[in-house]
C-alpha cells in the first residue's frame, strides 16, 4: 500500500477507501464513484468518524476528525492522504 518512503499510493488506497465506504453505506463497491461527495452515499457523521479511525489505523497516522468533511470525496481524501508524511498528522 505504500511507496519506499512509506507514503500510501493512490492506486492502492483508492480501492481500499471505496471498499470501506461501500461497507458503511451497504452498497456494491462498483456503485461508489470516487469523485462523488461522500454525503451523497449517505455517509453520516458516525460513519465518517469510524472511517477516519480506520484510516488512522490503516496508515498509522493521526487525523483530525473533520478530515472526511474537509476532503468530501474518495478522490479528494486519497489526494490528501497521499501527501501526508509517514506517521503524519493532519
Amino acid at each position: 500500500m505504500t511507496t519506499t518512503d512509506n507514503r500510501p499510493t493512490a492506486e492502492l488506497l483508492r480501492p481500499w477507501l471505496v471498499a470501506r465506504v461501500a461497507e458503511y453505506t451497504e452498497r456494491d463497491p462498483a456503485t461508489i464513484d470516487p469523485a462523488a461527495p461522500l454525503s451523497g452515499f449517505g455517509l453520516d457523521s458516525v460513519y465518517a468518524l469510524a472511517l477516519c479511525g480506520e484510516i488512522e489505523d490503516h496508515l498509522d497516522v493521526t487525523l483530525e476528525p473533520t478530515v472526511i468533511w474537509d476532503h468530501p470525496s474518495v478522490d479528494a481524501l486519497v489526494a490528501f492522504l497521499c501527501d501526508l508524511p509517514p506517521g503524519g498528522r493532519s
